[in-house]
């Protein structure tokens, strides 16, 4: 390796300008490549077979309209007083002008759905005035039959008294022998009446008939009008239009998924609505529609990179020096972040994905770099020609930039065991800039300082290089005592800054983490203040019917479903949304009490999903943002302990290849989990609890970006690794050209310093510029890895580190015999290199 980085050091300056080109002509291609197939990046995160995943599929099938993507726009009068009749006919109009924007499925207008909502309560008071009357009429019409069957009764009575007199004088008259003509003509008188009787009881027996059938009617409608009441009550907190009539939201539902839906359409939707004010309303669109893809680089961004160049300049001393290590890494990085967005057109790349390369292209192009300029620098300035120097610097610190460049590349590689697509292509994206990187650095800065010569080194440089020597000669080893105290002093520490990462939670950035003054962040708190936090964070409910239920039997299981649901702690409101057209799917809306990054709608979700089928065969699933938090996150935790196996237990692998030690890479990896545990304290202090978070522009708290801890431990491991090979590198060079391990320690140490700690600096200032973003993600991972450089750099390599080493003594160095025999000679150092090219 060290050879063939040698002569390919060599080659790149005596064919500078060829290798300039031909780097330019990559840059070139892959321009070309991004304005040809460059597609749309995504601003929402999924991962498939999740639960909540999975009840969007089931609804795909059986409701696709509850399937696609949704947002809303709110308006709110800016005094506080309830729209008026013409501000409500402009948002009106502009919901009917709605139906023609691209992917737009249903627009609601919020007038008309209070309307029908008035229109549904007025039915039901109608309704019940209605039975009340029919009931009265039942009453009445009961009374009337009771009245009529006491005189049939009594009736009956008299002609059964007629009748049994008559008998008895037809009995006497027969006795005595007179006529019973008389008494048949009364007989006939008794029959007529006894008919008159039986007409009546059958009337009366045919009007009881339609009382009891009109109280079977009372009772099936008094059902229905019930059910439907008890429906609406538990849906009476799911307004449109606030109480105060000073606040109404259009719901915008699109036809097309959420991971789909293309920026040009979202924001055609918000510039509808939001371009032409409304006198006196002010207008703004939730963050599902209105966050934009963030920038590849802003402000913060380009102060971060001059702040590196002024690190550059104040170590090299030459602006020519400085400015190659810039020039490089800007090449690689374009690059990468170009070649990354060429494929967003054809695989679903979430919008952190390309900023994540820039942000490791950039960091790491510019230390790889710096690491090859600084030993060619050194070389000069003891005399040797520009071109060996080249080759040694390229053989020397370019093997130890492809070693360290490999533990990042295999721990962002490892993202894909993961199996979770979007972090995976994430990784691979990294992996594949710091690839480049590395690529750039090992070949177009050996070009860049083939072209410049001698012009390197300044004057200043070469006087002051004599001084150094001597310094780095007198080196002594550090006290056995101050060893052990900076051991235990900084383990302490970074232990206390750990100590609130005992409290994070993870989740996914919703409204209130926008931007303050942005149009998510608006949108979010005035649907708050209006329709309460609930209101951004509504939950949607799928329940499996049984098959052959009527119209009855859906409505009477919506209800039992609905019944079940609003029992629930933390829920507000629920409300049937439709049944698929088979009646085998019911779809509910659940409002929660609180926002979707609250703990308690984290526990709403975990409830209602461990609620039992209701009535015993009606199986619920539970999607919304919320679950897709608590999805993702246990997911993500799920993988993270293979993830760390994989990643260390490889980066040890090369560890131990490079430094042929045992005890050397557990130090370099006990250290890098002390500043893992601090930088997770810091970010959950900072973003979660708020200390200093203002510092920063942090207007909000909230949950930790749910994908931020496996990202970290991936890239600043690392990220550690690069230091660690640095400064050890130059240890065992002094160990194995015969100085005592403590003493080599020190020198390693302090030939080394200059160049980690401008290298610390330089990737601190370019993650630190990414802290300034607006996006609250971008942000989060920039100070997260500014953070973690800081802590790994400055107190694990720089402090705890060389302590241990020391403590260690020759023991640092041991290897089993076994070992030694089989691993393949590195020669990082560049020994062997040095005595076959006579340097």
């Amino acid at each position: 390796m060290a050879e063939f980085l040698y002569k390919l050091g060599r080659g790149a300056a005596r064919r500078a300008w060829g290798v300039i080109g031909s780097w330019v002509l990559v840059l070139a291609l892959t321009g070309g490549a991004f304005a040809t197939w460059a597609g749309t990046l995504a601003t929402s995160f999924d991962i498939p077979g999740l639960p909540s995943s999975e009840v969007v599929e089931e609804l795909a099938d059986g409701l696709p309209d509850l399937a696609g993507a949704s947002g809303t726009i709110v308006y709110r009068t800016q005094d506080g007083s309830p729209l008026t009749d013409a501000q409500q006919a402009r948002i009106s109009e502009l919901v009917d002008d709605a139906g023609d924007l691209p992917d737009v499925s249903a627009v609601n207008d919020p007038f008309e759905a209070e309307e029908e909502r008035a229109a549904q309560a007025q039915d039901l008071r109608d309704g019940q005035a209605q039975l009340d009357n029919a009931r009265a009429d039942l009453r009445a019409g009961q009374e009337k039959l009771d009245a009529g069957a006491a005189r049939l009764d009594a009736g009956q009575k008299e002609l059964d008294s007629g009748q049994a007199q008559l008998d008895a004088a037809r009995e006497q008259a027969k006795a005595a022998g007179l006529s019973t003509d008389e008494l048949d003509a009364q007989q006939e008188q008794l029959d007529a009446q006894q008919e008159q009787l039986a007409a009546g009881r059958e009337e009366a027996k045919e009007g009881q008939a339609e009382i009891d059938e009109g109280r079977a009617t009372l009772r099936e409608n008094t059902q229905r009008l019930d059910e439907g009441a008890e429906l609406l009550g538990f849906a009476e907190n799911i307004r449109l239009v606030s109480e105060d009539g000073s606040t109404a939201g259009v719901n915008v539902a699109f036809d097309v998924p959420r991971l789909e839906l293309q920026d040009e359409s979202k924001q055609a939707v918000v510039d509808h609505f939001t371009a032409e004010p409304i006198d006196g309303v002010e207008a703004a669109a939730s963050s599902d529609i209105s966050q934009a893809v963030p920038g590849l680089a802003g402000p913060g961004e380009v102060m971060g990179l001059l702040f590196a160049a002024v690190v550059l300049l104040v170590m090299l001393g030459s602006v020519l020096g400085a400015g190659i290590p810039i020039v490089t890494a800007l090449t690689g990085v374009a690059i990468g972040a170009l070649g990354a967005l060429s494929f967003s057109g054809v695989v679903e790349m979430a919008s952190v994905t390309p900023v994540l390369g820039l942000m490791l292209g950039l960091a790491v192009g510019i230390d790889y770099s710096l690491f090859i300029l600084n030993r060619h620098r050194k070389q000069l300035l003891h005399g040797m020609t520009v071109h060996d120097s080249i080759g040694l610097a390229n053989g020397t610190s370019g093997t130890a930039v492809v070693f360290a460049g490999s533990t990042v590349i295999v721990a962002l590689l490892a993202l894909n065991i993961t199996g979770i697509p979007f972090l995976g292509l994430m990784g691979t994206v990294g992996a594949v800039c710091v690839a480049i990187a590395v690529l750039v650095a090992i070949t177009l800065t050996p070009a860049l300082l083939g072209l410049l010569g001698e012009r390197i080194v300044s004057r200043r440089a070469r006087a002051k290089a004599a001084h150094d020597d001597e310094a780095v000669a007198d080196v002594k080893p550090m006290s056995t005592v101050r060893a052990v105290v900076t051991v235990l002093v900084s383990a302490a520490a970074l232990l206390a800054l750990a100590i609130p990462a005992q409290s994070m939670r993870l989740g996914l950035p919703d409204g209130s983490s926008e931007p303050a003054g942005s149009q998510g962040e608006r949108a979010y708190t005035i649907s708050e203040d209006a329709f309460g936090a609930g209101s951004n964070s509504p939950l949607l409910v799928a329940a499996n019917l049984p098959d052959g239920l009527d119209e009855a039997g859906e409505r009477e299981a919506q209800l039992a479903v609905a019944r079940v649901l609003s029992d629930v702690d933390g829920v507000t409101a629920v409300a049937p949304i439709a049944v698929s057209d088979d009646g085998r799917l019911a779809a509910f809306q659940v409002v929660p009490a609180d926002g979707p990054n609250s703990e308690s709608t984290e526990q709403l979700v975990r409830d209602l999903r461990d609620l039992p089928p209701v009535d015993g065969d009606l199986t619920l699933g539970v999607a919304g943002q919320a679950a897709i938090n608590i999805d993702i996150s246990e997911s993500l935790n799920d993988v993270l302990p293979l993830y760390l196996v994989v990643v260390v237990g490889l980066s040890l692998l090369i560890l131990v290849l490079v430094f042929r030690s045992i005890l050397v890479p557990v130090i370099a990896t006990g250290g890098f989990v002390l500043s893992l545990l601090a930088t997770y304290g810091a970010i959950t202090a900072v973003f979660q609890q708020g200390f200093g978070a203002s510092l920063i522009g942090q207007d909000s708290t909230g949950p930790i970006l749910s994908f931020l801890p496996i990202i970290l431990v991936g890239i600043l491991f690392g990220l550690a690794m690069d230091y660690q090979l640095f400064l050890a590198t130059g240890m065992r060079e002094a160990y194995v050209h015969g100085d005592p391990a403590r003493l080599a320690v020190a020198r390693g140490f302090r030939a080394g310093r200059s160049v980690v700690i401008a290298a610390g600096l330089i990737m601190v200032s370019v993650f630190g510029g990414f802290v300034f973003a607006d996006s609250v993600m971008i942000r989060s991972v920039g100070f997260g890895l500014a953070f973690g450089v800081l802590a790994d750099a400055f107190v694990v390599r720089m402090l705890l580190m060389p302590a241990l080493m020391h403590l260690l003594g020759k023991s640092a160095w041991w290897l089993p015999k076994w070992l030694d025999k089989i691993l393949p000679d590195i020669d990082v150092e560049g020994a062997t290199l040095q005595r076959r090219h006579h340097t």
